[in-house]
C-alpha cells in the first residue's frame, strides 16, 4: 500500500510541476525541456541502462537543452500508469514490453504469441525491420509514439512447489502472468490458474504464496530477487518479449526537428547498447541463480513440442485479432 501511495504521489506532482518543468529557461536564457523516462525494472536491469544511455546521448548531443530524467523501480507506477502518463504527458518517456502495449495498441499481441520466435536473431529481424515499423505506426493514436525495440528477453517459468520438464508438470499451479489477456490464455492451455498481478506487487505475492510461481526474462528474476522465494527455473521460452522505447506525442510535438532527430538516433543507440548488455546479463544471470540454490531445468525437444502444441488454440484466437495476413507474413518470414 505504501508502494502505490508513493507512486500516486509523484504522478500527482508530476501532473502539478509540467507545466513548469517542461520548458523551463536554462542559465543562458534559452529554453530546456525535461523528460522524465519511467520505468518499473531497477537500476541493475539492462532495460533501465539503457535509458541512461538514452539520456546520456540526448543531453550531449542537445547541449543540455534536454535534460532527461530516469525514474526506476516503479516509482511512478506500474506498466499501466506509465502507459497512462505518456498519453496524459505527465511522463515523457518509458520502455515497456509489448503486452501491457497490447492493452491500447491490439495489433502488438502478435509478439507475445507463444513460441513464435525461435531465437533473438529472427525476433530482431522482424522488429528491426518493415513489420516492426508498420506496428509502430499503430501507436500515435493512442497518444505515443514508438522510436525503437528494446529487450526484455525470452520468459522463463519460475515455481516454488516442484520441479517442471513436461506440460503435466504445469497443471494446476497459480502462476502469475502479465495484465494480458493473452498471456492468460497461454497459461490457461498449459493447464496453469493464470493470475495478474502488477510487477511492482510481485516480490510480495511470491513471498506470502498468493501464487506458486511467475514467468520473466531471467535477467528480471535476478534483479527483483525472486529467486528469494522460488526454487525452479525452467527455460520454456515460451515468449521472446520486446520492449518499446516510447515517448509521449504530446512532448514529441513540442520538439524542434532537430531534437527528433537526435532522439531517434539515440533511441536506435540506446537500444542496440541495451541488447548487447541484456544478452550477457542473461547469460551471467543462470550461473548466478544456481549459485544461490535454484534449480534450472532445461526442456527436452519433445516436452518442449508438447508445450508448442498445446498452444496452438492461443493462435486461432487471436488471428482476428492481429489480422490473418500480418500473421501470415511474421509467420512466414520466421520460419
Amino acid at each position: 500500500m505504501k508502494k502505490i501511495t508513493l507512486s500516486l504521489f509523484l504522478v500527482g506532482m508530476a501532473v502539478i510541476c509540467s507545466a513548469c518543468s517542461i520548458g523551463t529557461l536554462g542559465a543562458s536564457g534559452e529554453e530546456v525541456k525535461t523528460m522524465r523516462l519511467a520505468v518499473v525494472t531497477s537500476e541493475d536491469r539492462s532495460l533501465t541502462k539503457g535509458l541512461y544511455k538514452f539520456q546520456e546521448i540526448v543531453e550531449k548531443k542537445t547541449n543540455g537543452k534536454i535534460n532527461v530524467e530516469v525514474y526506476p523501480n516503479g516509482v511512478l507506477g506500474g506498466d499501466r500508469e506509465v502507459l497512462e502518463g505518456l498519453q496524459l504527458n505527465t511522463i515523457q518517456g518509458t520502455t515497456i514490453s509489448t503486452g501491457p502495449i497490447a492493452q491500447f495498441a491490439p495489433r502488438f499481441q502478435i509478439f507475445d504469441l507463444p513460441f513464435l520466435f525461435p531465437d533473438k536473431e529472427s525476433a530482431y529481424d522482424i522488429l528491426d525491420g518493415p513489420i516492426g515499423d508498420e506496428l509502430l505506426k499503430d501507436l500515435p493514436e493512442q497518444n505515443l509514439i514508438g522510436l525503437s525495440y528494446m529487450e526484455n528477453g525470452f520468459r522463463q517459468l519460475t515455481n516454488n512447489v516442484k520441479e517442471i520438464d513436461s506440460v503435466e508438470d504445469i497443471e494446476g499451479l497459480d502462476i502469475r502472468t502479465l495484465q494480458n489477456e493473452l498471456h492468460m490464455d497461454i497459461w490457461s492451455e498449459l493447464g496453469a490458474n493464470p493470475t495478474p498481478i502488477s510487477y511492482t506487487e510481485l516480490y510480495l505475492a511470491l513471498e506470502q504464496g498468493t501464487v506458486d510461481g511467475q514467468e520473466n526474462p531471467v535477467g528480471n528474476v535476478v534483479t527483483a530477487n525472486f529467486y528469494e522465494v522460488q526454487q525452479y527455473l525452467t527455460k520454456t521460452n515460451h515468449v521472446y518479449n520486446a520492449s518499446v522505447f516510447m515517448v509521449s506525442k504530446p512532448f514529441w510535438e513540442s520538439l524542434t526537428e532537430k531534437q527528433r532527430e537526435i532522439m531517434s538516433k539515440a533511441a536506435i543507440q540506446a537500444r542496440d547498447y541495451q541488447r548487447e548488455i541484456n544478452q550477457k546479463e542473461s547469460e551471467e544471470a543462470y550461473d548466478f541463480l544456481r549459485e544461490k540454490g535454484m534449480t534450472i531445468t532445461e526442456l527436452a525437444e519433445e516436452q518442449r513440442q508438447e508445450m508448442i502444441e498445446a498452444v496452438q488454440p492461443v493462435y486461432e484466437k487471436y488471428k482476428p485479432v492481429v489480422g490473418e495476413d500480418l500473421l501470415n507474413k511474421v509467420l512466414k518470414k520466421v520460419q
